[in-house]
Parts: C-alpha cells; sequence; structure tokens
C-alpha cells in the first residue's frame, strides 16, 4: 500500500450510515488519523446491478418526453426517501419506472412520460 492509500476490509451500515473498516487500521487512535479524509475509488471498481446508476453518468443527460419532447439536462441526481429524483430545469423527475422509460448512457438520453402537469409551467 503506498501512501495515502488504504484499503477496506469491510462495510455495514449503523444507523442509516455505512462504517468502513481499513486493513492496517486497527484502533480508535489510528482511525482518527483518517477523519475528514475523502475516500476515491476507481468508477471501474464499482459494482452495480442492472438499473442502478451512477449519479455522476447521469447528470448531463439530456432528458425528452417520450413524444421527443426536450425538456432539458439532468443538473444533479437528489436522493430523497420516496426515490431517487432527476433535477432537470429545477424540476425533479422521480426515478421510477412508470416515468423514467428509458437510460441509454452511451447517447446521454433519458425518456421520460411524465404525469400531467409534473414538467409544465401552468
Amino acid at each position: 500500500m503506498r501512501e495515502g492509500e488504504a484499503r477496506i476490509r469491510s462495510i455495514r451500515e449503523h444507523g442509516g450510515r455505512l462504517l468502513v473498516a481499513f486493513a492496517g487500521i486497527d484502533d480508535a487512535t489510528a482511525a482518527k488519523a483518517l477523519a475528514g479524509a475523502t475516500l476515491y475509488v476507481e468508477k471501474s471498481a464499482i459494482p452495480l446491478s442492472a438499473g442502478e446508476y451512477l449519479d455522476d453518468d447521469l447528470i448531463g443527460c439530456n432528458v425528452f418526453g417520450a413524444d421527443g419532447r426536450p425538456y432539458g439536462k439532468v443538473e444533479r441526481v437528489e436522493h430523497l426517501p420516496s426515490s431517487d429524483m432527476l433535477v432537470v430545469n429545477g424540476r425533479m423527475i422521480p426515478m421510477v419506472a412508470a416515468i423514467v422509460r428509458e437510460i441509454d448512457l452511451a447517447r446521454k438520453r433519458i425518456t421520460v412520460d411524465p404525469p400531467e402537469g409534473l414538467l409544465s409551467d401552468g
């Protein structure tokens, strides 16, 4: 392991937070040295199941209605208790199968079928 690198030994959820144990960090004093550290992982090392996406891959995608109407680009992804939300032009689109019909990352295109009023101005 190079300086500044750490290998994850285990991860588990506790009280809505992830608890991460690192190889070679075996006591509270050593763990305190990592407080406030930013962790990075190679994108290719992140396992994703079918239908799972990284926020970074969705941001910047063009969003179109099933009728071809352009709605804008994904500005960010919000993770709310009800569902994840795509934020497009300041409006939230729930990431549920009934609304988000297709995500084509290769084309940076998302097709949605929003219910009446979800994305309209009036």
